[in-house]
């Protein structure tokens, strides 16, 4: 059997626009893709910290060093400039491969800096 678990997440990103213009997805600083693993394209999970709303979409590479983390389209209407959210990305995985699997989670500051790098331990309670 195939099953989902997470295997990335920017915890405590800060959104920096909400642009609702422009066509879907969430677009993401390029170093903070890279040091949780999430690609572009990648299908993710957007929590927003201060009104409940949850939406899925893809990514899109933002600048390098630049700190956006920018909602797009539709979900613009959800998400405003200075709301907290968390992004989540998830791979499918044998359970005997989740046994092993660790995944990534950054925690940012308001700034969209890397103040720790986790990698949590799986509960093998239901493996």
């Amino acid at each position: 059997m195939i099953r989902t678990f997470m295997h990335a997440k920017l915890h405590k990103a800060t959104v920096t626009e909400a642009n609702l213009h422009y066509v879907g997805s969430i677009t993401i600083d390029e170093n903070l893709m890279d040091a949780v693993g999430i690609m572009e394209n990648e299908h993710v999970h957007i929590t927003n910290n201060h009104n409940g709303a949850r939406i899925e979409t893809y990514v899109i590479k933002g600048e390098r060093g630049s700190g956006v983390v920018c909602l797009n389209g539709a979900a613009a209407r959800h998400f405003q400039v200075g709301d907290v959210v968390i992004i989540m990305a998830y791979g499918q995985m044998t359970a005997e491969e989740a046994k092993q699997h660790r995944p990534k989670v950054a925690v940012l500051n308001e700034r969209n800096e890397i103040d720790q790098l986790l990698y949590e331990e799986i509960a093998h309670t239901i493996l």
